[in-house]
């Protein structure tokens, strides 16, 4: 094969076009407009996926790009390059990315029309595809870091962009801190790659990783003796469970659908919540040679998995349905890069990008056709309004529920095939309580999807009538995203399996070629090939879809059928529907835990330490006054008189001869 050399131009101009847009918009809205700020924006993220679109057809046939284009900052032997790696992890991701992005500022045209914050909304999420742009392209850790952090910062800017509100800015705060958190052990990672390895480039450090184990270095961490590998490991994963939204840093995902709705779209479908996910996968040849590590991954990634999937049950506001629909199905990505299917993990990253935007966008056109009503129980019969909108969530539902052949049946299913292959393997627990939280999420997911479908298109019409009165199909600028999404949501699925070859057990001659590292003793999809669709394996090939269809008709009888029965059965649950419609109550506890104690600590220092200690203590009743009245005597002095200042110079002169005269 004739090898393709890739032009450093166009790659450099992948990122830097949304970048350039987004200063445009910000700097310069204010004689923009919205128009031409619209322009000036989407142009360049659509050029930016086109680019994407034609390096991804370069790599898939054989292209590749390593290299540094200057250097970021020295210090001593500490040497920082800003280059890029471009193979087909990186690709598929740029991809992904752009085209998603693409849709929603083109949606976000007809969606934010109107609203004073035009042109800062689209240069906050140009900017905020630039900075995933940088993350996945990048070829080093703190490239890698600077995208992460500068989505994140975007991220907080866009769920406060109504700042006005209250529960905007504290939904942006809460946001903020939590992934502060997470962001503290992704650095203390970074940090330790570099005091380990000498070096932040993944090509240098993934060739040293080996050897580096073989050494079985350990360090002394809380009392116990790790491997340095496992707490590099642990502690960039912990970036990975705070910037991906898991168990127990997950408490800020659902709380950011107080952003506008393309924003939560973009969060949570291809851009910063997949992030985690990548840099796992980006890392299996350091993830790989630790054991703790990939068992954490999965029993946090199956653990959240579940858990957000119990709570969607009985949400009814149409966006924190999906929100918490986003953390689940992430878990089955980490899942899948826990059980070493890191590729099984990308491919429902890149299908859930599709059918989860479009699910968040169609939400939006319904809640900008009931008027901003958000509540599921509030709405009813849309689809005889709607039917675009009707169709296009339709499909998403079935991809993000699992049934054949929609995208989401090939890469979930792609996922709990591999989970079943290591439980038989040595992760003996880990992997039984992982595919049983899999396969209960299956039935779950497509329950709470077709409840909230059936109660917004379906069942009684609760249409406020002052809603009911402008209610319309959205126009064709919001509609259009929704058909172009959709047709990913058909197809991606089929796409990935059947030309990419993503299920490829040779991973060596598979599409991902050496972007991912299996060791051959931890690859699943090899175990997968081995054995067939045949025995007992054959349950786990069945099994999920007849679960999806399971849930998807019991949705079917309760909320289209026998409408009585979701409510006599949530009297029967009592105590176990209250929990789930209080998410577990983890927001009580953190706050009991964390936000009163910090709290009552800042209030008693602000009282008792600053109002009375230095404010009427030190400064009022003591610095204040004394200074008062020091000034009060020295202004005395002060008679304007030339003789007084005369006589006084006299007397200084005086006191200074006397001085020398005595110290002589």
């Amino acid at each position: 094969m004739q090898e393709i050399t890739l032009n450093t131009a166009e790659l450099l101009a992948i990122p830097a076009l949304p970048l350039l847009g987004a200063l445009a918009a910000g700097l310069f809205g204010w004689a923009l407009k919205e128009k031409l700020s619209h322009i000036v924006t989407s142009g360049s993220v659509i050029l930016s996926a086109i680019l994407s679109v034609h390096v991804f057809i370069q790599v898939m046939n054989g292209a590749s790009f390593h290299g540094n284009f200057w250097t970021w900052m020295i210090a001593g032997d500490f040497v920082v390059p800003v280059g890029m790696l471009i193979d087909p992890l990186t690709t598929i991701m740029m991809m992904t990315v752009t085209i998603v992005s693409s849709c929603v500022h083109i949606y976000t045209i007809g969606y934010m029309h109107g609203d004073p914050g035009y042109p800062r909304f689209f240069a906050y999420i140009s900017a905020f595809t630039f900075s995933m742009l940088v993350l996945v392209m990048g070829n080093n850790f703190f490239t890698l870091f600077f995208g992460w952090e500068a989505v994140g910062l975007f991220s907080y800017l866009l769920i406060g962009f109504w700042y006005q509100r209250d529960t905007a800015n504290k939904a942006a705060m809460k946001a903020f801190i939590v992934n502060r958190i997470g962001d503290f052990g992704f650095a203390v990672g970074i940090l330790a790659v570099w005091y380990y390895f000498g070096s932040v480039e993944y090509k240098t450090v993934f060739a040293m990783t080996p050897d580096f184990v073989a050494q079985n270095v350990t360090l002394g961490f809380m009392g116990w003796e790790v491997t340095a590998i496992t707490f590099i490991c642990l502690a960039l994963f912990v970036g990975a469970m705070g910037k991906s939204g898991q168990v127990p840093l997950h408490v800020w995902l659902p709380d950011s659908m107080e952003g506008p709705t393309p924003i939560s779209a973009l969060i949570h479908a291809a851009t910063m919540v997949t992030a985690g996910v990548f840099m796992v996968a980006r890392l299996s040849p350091m993830f790989e040679f630790s054991e703790v590590a990939l068992a954490a991954v999965v029993i946090v990634g199956a653990t959240t998995a579940w858990m957000c999937a119990t709570i969607g049950l009985v949400q009814n506001d149409i966006k924190r349905v999906i929100a918490y629909s986003t953390c689940s199905q992430l878990g089955y990505m980490f899942v899948a890069c826990g059980v070493s299917a890191y590729s099984a993990g990308i491919f429902h990253l890149m299908t859930h990008a599709y059918f989860k935007a479009l699910l968040f966008l169609a939400a939006g056109s319904v809640i900008h056709a009931v008027m901003a009503e958000q509540d599921i129980r509030k709405m009813g019969q849309l689809r005889k309004y709607m039917p675009i909108t009707y169709i296009t969530m339709f499909l998403a539902a079935l991809a993000l529920s699992g049934v054949p052949p929609f995208a989401g049946f090939f890469s979930k299913d792609l996922i709990i095939e591999a989970t079943m292959m290591r439980e038989f393997t040595e992760f003996g627990w880990v992997g039984t309580f992982a595919t049983f939280a899999l396969l209960s999420g299956v039935f779950m997911t497509a329950f709470y999807t077709f409840r909230m479908f059936f109660l917004t298109f379906h069942n009684s019409d609760r249409v406020d009538a002052h809603a009911k009165a402008h209610l319309h199909e959205s126009p064709k600028v919001i509609t259009i995203p929704l058909m172009i999404l959709a047709i990913g949501a058909v197809i991606t699925g089929m796409w990935g399996v059947f030309v990419l070859d993503i299920a490829n057990p040779q991973i060596v001659e598979g599409y991902f070629r050496d972007a991912i590292f299996v060791t051959d003793a931890h690859n699943p999809l090899m175990i997968l090939a081995e054995h067939g669709p045949h025995g007992w394996y054959h349950f786990v090939f069945t099994a999920p879809f007849w679960l999806a269809i399971g849930g998807i008709g019991l949705a079917y009888v309760m909320y289209f059928r026998q409408t009585a029965m979701p409510a006599a059965i949530a009297r029967a649950a009592g105590p176990v529907y209250t929990f789930l419609l209080n998410k577990w109550y983890w927001d009580e506890l953190y706050d009991k835990i964390f936000v009163a104690p910090t709290r009552g600590l800042g209030t008693f220092l602000w009282q008792k330490g600053d109002l009375d200690m230095i404010d009427k203590g030190a400064i009022h009743g003591g610095i204040i006054d004394s200074i008062k009245s020091g000034a009060a005597r020295m202004r005395n002095m002060q008679t304007g008189m030339v003789f007084h200042y005369a006589f006084a110079m006299v007397v200084g002169v005086f006191g200074l001869l006397t001085y020398l005269m005595l110290s002589a």
